[in-house]
């Protein structure tokens, strides 16, 4: 019998109150039998047993589930990747012709949209994803395109400012010569048609101030301008010199002869100088020069006379005084500009830097370093400085 007494004393130990929990310390009651012990001690097995048995289940439960979960989410991975291939994108090269526009302050998203709504691309994400993660700037104009194309190569040629069609960029600084060709290429159009168009006396009094007597050099005012809807020469010129008198307006130019003057000087100091930094003391120079009545002596002014730059200049051309516009041997400003200046070289002529200088001498052509003097011995020394750095470049 000690077994059977063992066995229920182990059986029922954890039963026993603790000190001081209230319950006191008696003992649990004996079985009333044998027969009740081998019943008792059979269900502890049993209850161990299901024990070991829930545990091991739920281990096997967790380590199932983590290698589930796991392949669960490869396969979701792999499901979006092939989502993204197959769904959101054509594989291209596409078919058809699409002639597409992008206007002028369109971003990223909203070209996508137009893109998706003409069947270009099969997905906004797609072509946002690859204009951001490359950086991309998508530039203004018409593009010949195709239908399902590949948004990686769609976003190449939206990106590349070549394949832009329908949109005139005039930059400031930039010759009459330069914005028509420009304009004539924008427009699929000869440059004789606008060329011609400069010399109509009908377009010229239909468009041209009095003081621009008769050119349109220095009357075209640089920005962009949408040429994809109406391709008119006469139009489009309009357009540009009416953008040139509300921005001189706006800046505050006098009217009448003096606002040619501006745009005169304004067109010498650009030309000059690389750097707006120096705008304002090119400007005093020409003043000076001016006021003493010396020769302005500028290469750009008898380059334009030439049709070609200070750079390519000979020692003939810079003598030549049948060029109008060589104010090396001819005194006072040229007849007309000699580009269409931009709004910080017009008001570097209208409020030039204070100071006594008559020289400038351009030392660096690749560093664009001007210095400026007084002194002719001085500018000798500079001319010899500009010399050697041509030298060694």
């Amino acid at each position: 019998m000690g077994d059977d007494i063992h066995d229920f004393f182990d059986d029922d130990l954890d039963s026993w109150p603790e000190a001081g929990d209230g319950g006191g310390l008696t003992p649990p009651t004996p079985p009333r039998s044998r027969k009740e012990m081998r019943l008792k001690r059979k269900r502890r097995k049993q209850h161990r047993l299901i024990k070991v048995v829930v545990a091991v289940v739920a281990i096997l439960l967790v380590i199932g589930g983590g290698i589930a979960a796991v392949q669960a989410v490869k396969g979701w991975r792999h499901a979006g990747t092939a989502d993204q291939s197959i769904v959101d994108d054509y594989p291209g090269p596409g078919s058809g012709s699409v002639s597409f526009t992008i206007q002028q302050g369109e971003g990223a998203l909203q070209i996508a949209q137009h893109l998706l709504d003409e069947d270009v691309i099969k997905s906004t994400e797609a072509f946002t994803s690859v204009v951001s993660a490359n950086d991309m700037t998508l530039y203004p104009g018409t593009y010949q395109l195709r239908h399902q194309m590949k948004a990686s190569s769609v976003a190449a040629i939206l990106s590349d400012q070549g394949n832009a069609k329908g949109f005139l960029e005039v930059r400031q600084g930039e010759r009459l010569s330069t914005v028509l060709e420009n304009a004539a290429q924008a427009t699929d159009q000869s440059v004789s048609v606008f060329t011609d168009a400069t010399k109509d006396q009908k377009v010229i009094d239909a468009i041209l101030p009095t003081e621009a007597n008769g050119s349109f050099e220095g009357w075209l005012q640089p920005g962009v301008y949408d040429v994809a809807q109406d391709k008119d020469p006469q139009h489009l010129l309009k357009q540009m010199v009416d953008a040139r008198i509300a921005q001189l307006d706006e800046l505050g130019v006098p009217q009448g002869e003096e606002r040619e003057r501006i745009l005169i000087i304004a067109s010498i100091v650009e030309a000059e100088v690389n750097q707006d930094e120096y705008y304002g003391k090119v400007s005093r120079v020409i003043y000076n020069r001016l006021d003493q009545d010396m020769s302005l002596g500028m290469d750009s002014t008898v380059a334009y006379g030439f049709d070609t730059t200070g750079t390519q200049l000979t020692n003939d051309q810079l003598n030549d005084e049948s060029n109008p516009y060589n104010t090396r041997v001819h005194k006072g400003l040229p007849p007309t500009p000699i580009s269409n200046p931009g709004d910080e070289a017009i008001e570097a002529a209208l409020h030039p830097t204070d100071g006594n200088w008559l020289y400038f001498v351009t030392t660096n052509l690749e560093t664009g370093e001007t210095k400026f003097t007084d002194d002719y011995d001085t500018f000798e020394q500079y001319v010899q400085e500009y010399k050697a750095n041509d030298g060694a470049n």
